[in-house]
């Protein structure tokens, strides 16, 4: 097993100067899984799958790879290691389908600026009801989707045309993180008054403001999404009432690309469950981020309840405090419940966006 990031790097390096990316590929695979045998066509591997599609596709000799493109990685040229053949150019999204936009909601395009950075949204507003939106959710995407593939393979906007949610999808950049990821695993993303968490925390308080819903504001993510939900949660109780986070990883797991990588593999030696009530969804499959993960964010006793439906399984364990965690049997690193239209979107149950504004609704009615 290769354990030290750096030194499979390394490897990897040697097999690409000797027109060997496939090897290239199997070396870095096996040190993010943490396992032996990693396959290049590992189709469980959530994010870490742009290595097998780029080297199916691109992963020629002389074709050029950028690692930074990578959670963590932005270093790695500047430290001659980041010439890997081929990862650039990579976009979320399977289709490019649009979500679809249920009768009399309305979807705008904008963009919000505070002293510590802009960024791109996409808001969703339901239609007309009487007494107004009941909650705003802000759904941090993961690495490599876009608003756009993460409302359509969440499916989000049909759950909360039902239940009277706005929901903003902020989106992360190619400029921001290589393989526009939200930047989770950086100490300067993990502070209040700074950083894409002060970026976030603005937007919530702004939209708050604009449809009157200041104490019924809750974050939700998938992935480096659920981990920066997590962040929130830790860096602004006073804008949130609680968050959902779908295979993501405790705030304070990471503080730089090592650590990351270790918190992936449920390794982490930080971290812990979230200041506000929250609702957690995790596959027991998932080979991207460990369940483990899952464990630390819902810790401790509660009500355990099993629940089955189709071919699929899981348990719901709520706690005195009102947290949730729904671990999904044989389940992998992609949204439950969501339309396979989009990428990292599953299908089958349980219905996570439902779960999601159904504990949100109950987290603001305490």
């Amino acid at each position: 097993m290769i354990n030290d990031l750096t030194q499979a790097l390394r490897q990897a390096l040697g097999k690409t100067r000797g027109a060997d990316p496939r090897g290239a590929t199997a070396i870095i695979q096996e040190a993010l899984s943490g396992r032996t045998g990693s396959s290049a066509g590992d189709k469980e591997c959530g994010p870490c799958a742009a290595f097998s599609k780029v080297m199916a596709g691109k992963g020629k000799s002389g074709s050029k790879l950028d690692l930074s493109s990578l959670p963590g990685l932005s270093g790695l040229k500047d430290r001659g290691m980041g010439d890997l053949p081929g990862l650039s150019g990579l976009a979320g999204g399977k289709t490019g389908r649009a979500a679809p936009v249920p009768e009399g909601a309305k979807v705008e395009s904008l963009r919000h600026e505070t002293p510590h950075g802009s960024r791109d949204y996409r808001l969703f507003v339901p239609s007309p009801r009487e007494g107004g939106p009941v909650g705003l959710v802000v759904m941090l995407h993961g690495c490599t989707q876009s608003p756009e593939d993460f409302a359509l393979g969440t499916r989000m906007d049909l759950a909360a045309e039902k239940a009277g949610f706005v929901v903003a999808y902020p989106g992360q950049t190619g400029s921001h993180n290589m393989q526009s990821c939200w930047n989770w695993f950086r100490a300067e993303d993990q502070t209040r008054d700074r950083g894409e968490p002060a970026i976030l925390a603005s937007l919530a308080a702004a939209l708050a403001e604009r449809f009157d819903l200041a104490g019924h504001v809750h974050a939700a993510g998938l992935s480096a999404g659920g981990a920066m939900a997590a962040i929130l949660a830790e860096t602004h109780p006073d804008i949130f009432a609680s968050v959902g986070i779908h295979s993501g990883l405790p705030a304070g797991s990471a503080r730089d690309m090592p650590s990351a990588f270790a918190a992936m593999r449920g390794q982490g030696s930080a971290g812990g469950a979230p200041k506000l009530r929250a609702i957690v969804f995790h596959g027991m499959a998932d080979g991207t981020v460990s369940p483990r993960n899952a464990e630390i964010l819902v810790p401790g006793d509660g009500v355990e309840t099993k629940h089955h439906s189709g071919a699929r399984s899981w348990t719901r364990l709520t706690t005195a405090e009102g947290s949730e965690l729904w671990l999904v049997e044989g389940a992998g690193h992609a949204w439950f419940g969501g339309d396979a239209g989009g990428s990292y979107a599953d299908p089958a149950g349980p219905d996570a966006s439902a779960e999601m504004l159904r504990f949100f609704m109950e987290s603001t009615a305490r």
